[in-house]
């Protein structure tokens, strides 16, 4: 889908402070080995009395305050995440909406895994576009992954899990970044890989086992190889698809941000999906962060714009992925750099 009159007015995030990989090596709670193919710096690791819904109206409220609009433009707030967000049968939506816009903002969930933030892009886009009177919509993600219920450092091999809050504000009143184009691509035969052996009459309190379920699909389903040939085939149609609206080709980005991940997976969605060098992407700032769930593009999209990476008449591919299986890319253009771009100083010798 080509849009013609959506921004990136601002973006937000709230991440705590970063935790050394090497540290966890020495704690025993991050395999040796997996930490040397990783390559990972650090992860960022809240406190338990953090809340993440907090973490997503810090993040919020950061960039409706770098955006200059009113909250009263803003018609829409979609907040995504992955893991329990402080309690349940509860509107976290609707908290998010109160602490950071107003009492008057419809305000929803949004959950396709790590998918959902790009995903919101698209619909958040198409409410702009199609719904009369609309300006602005908020869009914001938040995690924490607590143990004993999820292992950060092993769950899921080459990926590790980081904690934080991220936002993005689209309006139709201009930005600093015009959105060129979106595209969703599925195949829901995949939610299988990560489902499990079935399902529960209650939620279940054991820890989450992502390798577990990994396996019983192995053994009962098919073969990884398969299901990774057409995870590909959906991420490089959605990928294909954006630049095609956006009338842009590879050779055009100038920065792509990617999920984020350990080196092996950094390389395969680099090379194989893109074909783009390392240096055109966002893995200096997955590295120092981890995974943040569904906010890894918003956050690496921020982190470009603060450190003052972004010029005007750059291409910026976001690519988002979830099991299930979905991917959505946006396409944006920069139009002005950054008012609120800081330049920060990142010690890599102190973590690595």
């Amino acid at each position: 889908m080509r849009w013609e009159s959506v921004y990136v007015a601002a973006t937000g995030s709230w991440l705590p402070e970063p935790y050394p990989t090497r540290a966890a090596v020495e704690a025993g709670v991050y395999d040796p080995e997996q930490f040397e193919a990783d390559e990972l710096l650090s992860i960022r690791v809240a406190d338990e009395d953090v809340a993440p819904p907090d973490m997503a109206v810090q993040a919020a409220t950061t960039a409706l305050k770098r955006s200059g609009l009113d909250p009263e433009t803003v018609s829409l707030l979609l907040h995504s995440y992955v893991w329990f967000q402080g309690q349940t049968l509860w509107p976290v939506a609707s908290y998010v909406a109160d602490k950071a816009l107003g009492r008057g903002v419809p305000a929803f969930e949004l959950k396709q895994e790590c998918n959902a933030g790009t995903g919101a892009m698209e619909l958040a886009a198409r409410h702009l576009a199609t719904t009369p009177g609309a300006s602005a919509a908020m869009l914001t993600t938040a995690d924490r992954f607590g143990e004993p219920l999820i292992d950060r450092w092993r769950d899921e091999a080459g990926i590790v899990y980081g904690d934080g809050g991220t936002a993005l504000l689209l309006s139709n009143q201009g930005g600093f970044a015009k959105l060129l184009s979106t595209a969703t691509r599925a195949d829901n035969s995949l939610e299988v890989v990560t489902r499990g052996p079935g399902f529960t009459p209650l939620p279940d309190e054991k820890p989450l086992g992502l390798a577990e379920r990994l396996g019983h699909y192995l053994q009962h389903h098919g073969n990884l190889r398969e299901a990774t040939q057409r995870l590909v085939g959906v991420a490089v149609a959605a990928v294909d698809a954006a630049l095609a609206d956006a009338g842009k080709q590879r050779e055009d980005i100038t920065w792509a941000v990617i999920p984020a991940s350990g080196r092996s997976k950094m390389e395969w969605q680099a090379g194989t999906v893109l074909g783009l060098a390392e240096d055109r992407t966002s893995w200096e700032f997955a590295r120092r962060s981890g995974h943040l769930g569904a906010g890894d593009q918003f956050a690496g999209l921020n982190d470009l714009a603060e450190r003052g990476l972004l010029r005007v008449g750059d291409t910026v591919l976001l690519i988002g992925a979830g099991s299930g299986f979905t991917s959505t890319c946006a396409v944006l253009e920069i139009t002005e750099e950054p008012s609120w771009q800081t330049p920060a100083a990142h010690d890599e010798e102190a973590l690595s």
